[in-house]
Formats: structure tokens, sequence, C-alpha cells
């Protein structure tokens, strides 16, 4: 059975998951959109940024955000100017980390569903006279929707995997910034085999279920479109 500490633990990973997915949705989606329909010379560097977190390893990244955010980082002395405080070691510190390390599993779903719809349906929408914003979500989000559920469930499911750079920074402060990740590190350390056994095992059944789910809906799709289509 899970200790109080992994309780806690538990807890705030899901609050942490769930907070990240809800921010890269909403600053996901006009990113995406942006690199999916620009010509702009900048596509190739800020699709290289967004897809930075997927080679360069999560610690590096942490470091860099930590010498960012802290007391004599630019950043820093910003959020202590504006009564903010600092991010580090904080669970706001712990949303910026994971809204930066997750977004290409978010960013990536959804260029690539607005890459994929052409420009033929924003055609019909703009011969009806609707407006961008009504053609947006009238027309694109709908046919969109299972790249939605794809980087929606990735970007929750990698943020509750993550460790390197919520160690960086939130540190290891129980109740406050210490998630399931870092508490089986902890059980580790402790030779809690038992306890770490119990998160391990449940975050790889979890791993499991999800990339389940994904490759399920991922094949039924095409066989959807066929039957409607018939």
């Amino acid at each position: 059975m899970l200790d109080d500490a992994s309780l806690q633990a538990l807890a705030l990973t899901l609050r942490l998951a769930a907070t990240t997915t809800l921010v890269l949705l909403l600053a996901g989606t006009p990113l995406a959109w942006w690199l999916a329909r620009t010509r702009s010379w900048l596509k190739g560097p800020v699709g290289a940024l967004v897809a930075l977190p997927l080679v360069l390893p999560p610690v590096v990244l942490g470091f860099y955000l930590l010498v960012l955010t802290g007391p004599n980082g630019p950043v820093g002395q910003l959020t202590q100017s504006l009564g903010w405080g600092l991010l580090p070691f904080s669970f706001a510190g712990l949303v910026v980390g994971s809204v930066l390390y997750s977004m290409p599993f978010v960013v990536q779903p959804l260029q690539n569903a607005f890459e994929a719809l052409g420009e033929r349906p924003l055609e019909a929408a703009a011969t009806l006279r609707a407006s961008p914003l009504d053609t947006f979500f009238s027309v694109v989000l709908p046919l969109a929707r299972p790249a939605y559920l794809t980087a929606a469930v990735m970007g929750f499911a990698h943020t509750v995997g993550e460790f390197g750079i919520v160690l960086m920074m939130g540190g290891n402060i129980p109740g406050k910034t210490r998630v399931m990740s870092v508490q089986i590190y902890d059980h580790v350390e402790a030779l809690e085999y038992r306890q770490a056994h119990w998160l391990a095992g449940g975050l790889l059944v979890f791993s499991f279920l999800v990339l389940l789910a994904l490759y399920t809906l991922n094949t039924l799709q095409p066989g959807r479109r066929k039957g409607q289509g018939a």
C-alpha cells in the first residue's frame, strides 16, 4: 500500500499534469496553427525550439531554467520586481518547466493535424463568408478532434513521468514539489523497494495503457472514415 508521502506525491503529480496539459492545449494551439500555416523563415528555428526537449537531456533544460528564473537571472529579477517571488522550488516553477519539456508532445500532433487539413475546408468556409475565427472553431477544431485527444493524453502522460526537470526546478519539498518520480527516487535511496515497486509499477501500467489506448484509437480511426464514406 502507499504511505502518506506517496499519496501526497501522487496527488501533486496529477495536479501538475492536469495544469500543464491545460496550459499546453491553450498555448500550443495558436503556436501549432502558426507553424502549420506560416511560410516565414522563422518556422524552422521555432519548430526546432519546440522539438528541442525531444533530444535535450531534461537536466540541461532544468539547469538553464533554474539560472534564468533564479534570484540573479533576468526572469527571476522580473518576477521579483512584479512581486511574484521566484519560480524555482514552487508549484508554478514545476508548471513552467513541465510546459516547456512536454511542449512537443502537444504541439507536434496539433501541427500535423492542421497541416493535413489542406486548403479545401478553409476555402469552403470562406465562400460561406465565415470569419477566420468562426472557421477555426466550426471547421478546424472538429476535424482536428482526434489530434487534440492524442495531444492531451500524451502531454498528460509525459508530465506524469518527468523527473530531471522537476527535480531541478522544484527540488524535493514534501507536499509542495515532490512528485511521483522524485518519490520513487527517495524510496530507492532509502532502500524502500516495496514502496518503490508500488509507484514504479503503477507508472509502468499507466504508461502502457496510455500507449495501448492511443494505438487502438489510431487503428480504428481510418476504419471509421472508410465506413462513413461508404
